[in-house]
């Protein structure tokens, strides 16, 4: 295999330095382990090219939305459809009727609905509306999970070192990023996961105070780590028992777990989920949903493009690919000849490779072999150099995975040949790695 030539990717970045900040529309387009981003010009189901004309295998799939692949065309086609009528009206139209409708349909605990324009503006609005019901403010997060970039919610999103956590039964909050009130966090009480012991401690010492616990159900975000046999039906026992609002977070597990999320897959409803990312195909736009009596506690959403037209058309077009049948059964099964493949390598190079899958999101990290328990396990054991080393390396031959995390996407789009192809290039990056 001949590795790739990204001349043109380093040269655009550095003309875009000069005007833009870091070069990048995202911090999360700089990836940790190369010089430069590499650019792209277009993208076609499971493939992206970049302004140097090498083809990819993406497993990146925009940080999660690109469900269908790039440039999907039934969505193409709903909003070329939209965009002849308008892109933005200020006003109700009958998609949206539609859009509601069907996510009440679809999603086990959706009651009602509100839209917004991202995962991070959901996870905002379900936090107020949690503490609006409820009349506390006080919201229990666990270590690890990232719910968005506003101040109170990058809290204790990662951490470099075991220690910088503090003690386990009273972890520290960690402040993210210049800039961030210090204050962000005086209304959080930040718990390791998985552990349902520590939840009820802290909901009795805390009695009358914990408005919300906030989680993802799976724990997407590092890792991923898996919810233990139990967890998140004991998580929706105690938000009963101390009167606190229960929030999933499937801003990332939405859509791709399964068509009703994450709490269809593990059969727990919510009393508020916030959706974003899949649901869209690839545009702006996010749904917070839950039971109607919190939904209608008279916290409005009032900003200007939500529910725009565009959006609503995208996510109706999304929801009706994903209803096809076979769809979820082929995420499985491209999934599993991934896991199978991994595994092999592994024995074959003598070491420790982690791989799981959960609908359309399939997990990959070097250093262990069974489940992580939280984060801290998590970050003891995993080896970040070298999954760092290893998918830089499978870059530069045409395959991209997620920075650090560790966390790859399917779509509708990947095929069997890219499952073997990907495979020949990580036995190829593996050899160079492991035995040189």
């Amino acid at each position: 295999m001949d590795k790739y030539v990204t001349e043109k990717s380093r040269q655009l970045h550095i003309e875009t330095k000069k005007y833009l900040v870091d070069g990048v529309g995202s911090f999360f387009h700089k990836n940790s382990f190369r010089e430069y981003p590499i650019a792209m010009t277009h993208g076609k189901g499971s493939k992206l090219y970049d302004v140097d004309g090498n083809e990819y295998i993406d497993y990146v799939l925009g940080f999660g939305p690109m469900l269908l692949g790039h440039s999907p065309q039934a969505v193409n086609e709903a909003v070329r459809r939209q965009l002849t009528l308008g892109s933005h009206f200020s006003a109700p139209n009958e998609a949206l009727l539609r859009l509601s409708k069907k996510l009440t349909e679809i999603i086990p605990s959706a009651e009602a609905e509100s839209f917004q324009n991202s995962g991070t503006e959901v996870v905002m609005h379900a936090m107020r509306l949690a503490r609006a019901y409820t009349g506390k403010y006080t919201i229990i997060k666990f270590e690890g999970q990232y719910h968005g970039w506003s101040d109170e919610e990058k809290i204790s999103i990662d951490a470099e070192r075991i220690e910088d956590l503090g003690d386990r039964e009273k972890p520290n909050k960690i402040i993210h990023t210049k800039g961030q009130r210090l204050s962000s966090a005086d209304d959080l009480i930040v718990l390791p996961w998985n552990d349902l012991e520590i939840v009820e401690r802290t909901l009795k010492e805390n009695v009358g105070e914990i408005a919300a616990i906030l989680t993802e159900p799976i724990m997407c975000d590092s890792g991923p780590i898996l919810p233990n046999e139990g967890y998140l039906k004991g998580l929706r026992r105690l938000a009963d028992k101390y009167g606190a609002v229960l929030i999933f977070d499937e801003v990332i597990t939405g859509f791709r777990t399964a068509l009703g999320g994450a709490q269809e897959y593990y059969g727990v409803n919510p009393d508020l989920s916030t959706f974003a990312k899949a649901m869209i195909g690839g545009y702006p736009f996010g749904a917070v949903v839950g039971k109607k009596e919190i939904m209608e506690c008279g916290i409005h959403a009032s900003g200007t493009f939500n529910g725009n037209p565009i959006g609503t058309v995208a996510a109706l077009a999304t929801i009706e690919e994903l209803s096809k049948p076979g769809i979820y059964e082929q995420f499985d099964s491209l999934a599993k000849e991934l896991e199978c493949g991994f595994r092999a390598l592994a024995e074959k190079y003598n070491i420790k490779i982690y791989t799981r899958h959960i609908g359309s999101i399939f997990i990959l990290y070097f250093g262990f072999e069974e489940d992580p328990e939280d984060f801290r396990d998590w970050l003891g054991k995993a080896d970040i150099a070298l999954y760092e080393k290893f998918i830089e390396r499978c870059e530069d031959y045409g395959i991209r995975y997620t920075d650090r995390r560790g966390r790859e996407y399917l779509s509708t789009a990947h095929t069997r040949e890219d499952i073997r192809h990907t495979l020949e290039v990580a036995d190829q990056v593996l050899s160079e790695i492991v035995l040189r």
